[in-house]
């Protein structure tokens, strides 16, 4: 089990991250199993939930799949309860599922209704869900982290739009911000991650070479972020080491933002 000479920095904690199937969901299942934590692997695919809660097993880890919509209120209900049934408690909620569709998630002048309301329902709804009823049982261990995933796109305009995406995004500043003043007197923290354009399975099949190409040019670090990198941000806000911070933004896009 990974230490980093400060012991395992989530002992004791139940973690239950969505979208855990792949990329950045998947990165923080293994990275938070290795320090301790037993997660709750919620997607929608079986075959991908069952893969990462593998690959956590193999790492040294504890973790439960649960399958469902993070788009449905009854799904995360259900998910959430079967990880506490499962595990005794709730922790740290890391908001991470989301989607990326560049094809269809365009300007708004080019984006359909039913696209758009998708778009919203994952991205931005699905946390709703999550929150409303993950919670209850946070405040009943005592307290906890609530962990978002938002976007670079929500603090900058691109001339490759995305309304839907940006704006899911941009309204997840908000309810961070909300969220972290409501709970804060129940031990509850909330902060959100932005990251930049990171080497996910999402971003593949946007990713030709020459776009590739482009998007390192514009980054001052000169790469593209590995979904480790981002992983390694939220297990720092899912560990007591950030018992201090709440409602706060983290920019993790090599420097872009800054220029």
């Amino acid at each position: 089990m990974a230490t980093n000479g400060l012991g395992p920095r989530l002992k004791g904690k139940v973690a239950f991250i969505t979208g855990a199937g792949m990329g950045m969901g998947r990165e923080a299942s293994v990275l938070f199993g290795t320090h301790g934590a037993r997660v709750v692997v919620a997607d929608l695919n079986k075959e991908a939930a069952a893969e990462t809660v593998s690959l956590v097993k193999k790492a040294g880890g504890e973790a439960l799949p649960v399958l469902g919509d993070v788009a449905v209120e009854a799904d995360v209900r259900r998910m959430i309860a079967e990880g506490v049934e499962a595990f005794g408690a709730l922790h740290v909620l890391y908001n991470n599922a989301g989607v990326l569709w560049k094809d269809r998630d365009r300007s708004v002048l080019e984006t359909d209704e039913a696209q758009w309301d998708r778009v919203m329902a994952i991205n931005l709804k699905s946390v709703f869900w999550a929150t409303k009823h993950g919670i209850p049982h946070l405040r009943r261990a005592g307290g906890g982290s609530i962990i978002n995933v938002g976007s670079v796109s929500a603090l900058a305009g691109f001339t490759r739009a995305q309304d839907a995406y940006t704006s899911a995004k941009g309204a997840l500043i908000s309810l961070t911000k909300s969220l972290a003043i409501q709970f804060a007197k129940d031990g509850i923290r909330c902060n959100i991650i932005h990251p930049g354009i990171v080497d996910t399975p999402m971003q593949a099949p946007y990713l030709t070479e020459a776009l590739r190409q482009e998007f390192q040019a514009g980054i001052p670090l000169g790469r593209i972020a590995h979904p480790r990198e981002i992983a390694y941000v939220a297990l720092f806000l899912a560990s007591d080491e950030s018992s201090f911070m709440t409602g706060a933004e983290l920019v993790v896009d090599g420097g872009f933002t800054a220029q």
